[in-house]
């Protein structure tokens, strides 16, 4: 899978912190255009988000308004999720450019890349994908995001979490710990599996940053004009079920661990062949 790097190539900020504590499933031309665009495809030209206070306070108005119980098509199996992180050069990520932003982590944010994962051997080629557009296309210093969790629940360590993300979409993304779940899912139904990792990762980002649960938001809750997460994810996060979880986690206790160097290599291996 061409890792570059060794397991010193962690997530940069991620390895230290914790430790202190097929190419894509080709898409066709649409399809490949959504996955450049990632969750900002749809955003139009003139849209300009609100203040971020106001944002947070419409949507946690918005999530109170909704009833508790999520929405009929939540698969209710609780899958278990990866207990690890798979460091960078389980992807086989380039370096990091020289540059950034440094920032201070505040809040947690909820995307998707606007592309349907239906086989997820691709994923370590998609996770390549991202990055060489955001650096070699948009001109950024690393993939977009901070962490990433696949189809079937297993986290990435994507961009250090010193460094603010980027995002084609009208918002500042200082403070935010951004969360890939890949895929699209306003086209498909997020997995159990998925939304278990979503929940460990987020789990993590409260203890490690020292932010409360109800910082999480989506996408679409902090930027005006885009339809990111995808309408089930987003369901997940109104109806409180992707916060539910994210509190059990917490509850029950849990570690999150990073893997890196041939132990991390054999686990994206195994992930690639479908296993």
């Amino acid at each position: 899978m061409g890792s570059v790097g060794n397991s010193q190539d962690l997530s940069d900020g991620f390895a230290t912190k914790i430790s202190r504590r097929r190419l894509l499933a080709i898409a066709g031309g649409a399809g490949l255009t959504a996955v450049l665009a990632g969750c900002s495809a749809r955003m139009t030209a003139n849209s300009t988000a609100s203040p971020l206070p106001t944002q947070q306070s419409t949507a946690t108005a918005a999530r109170t308004a909704v009833a508790a119980t999520p929405p009929a098509s939540v698969d209710q199996t609780v899958a278990a999720a990866s207990d690890v992180m798979l460091c960078r050069d389980a992807w086989g990520a380039r370096p990091a450019l020289p540059g950034g932003r440094p920032h201070t982590i505040d809040r947690m944010t909820i995307h998707h890349s606007a592309v349907a994962l239906p086989d997820n051997r691709g994923i370590v080629a998609r996770l390549q994908q991202h990055q060489r557009f955001h650096q070699d296309d948009k001109g950024w210093v690393d993939i977009a995001y901070h962490a990433a969790v696949d189809r079937n629940g297993n986290i990435f360590a994507l961009r250090d979490t010193a460094i603010a993300g980027d995002t084609a979409t009208d918002y500042d993304t200082a403070g935010h710990f951004l969360v890939l779940c890949e895929g699209n899912f306003d086209e498909e139904s997020i997995s159990a599996a998925q939304l278990e990792g979503a929940a460990l990762v987020c789990a993590w980002a409260t203890r490690q940053f020292g932010i409360g649960v109800n910082t999480l938001a989506s996408h679409k809750e902090v930027a005006a004009g885009t339809d990111c997460p995808g309408g089930d994810l987003e369901a997940r996060l109104v109806s409180g079920d992707l916060t539910r979880r994210i509190e059990d986690r917490i509850a029950a206790g849990f570690d999150l661990q990073p893997l890196c160097g041939s132990q991390s290599a054999a686990r994206a291996a195994a992930i690639t062949a479908g296993r």
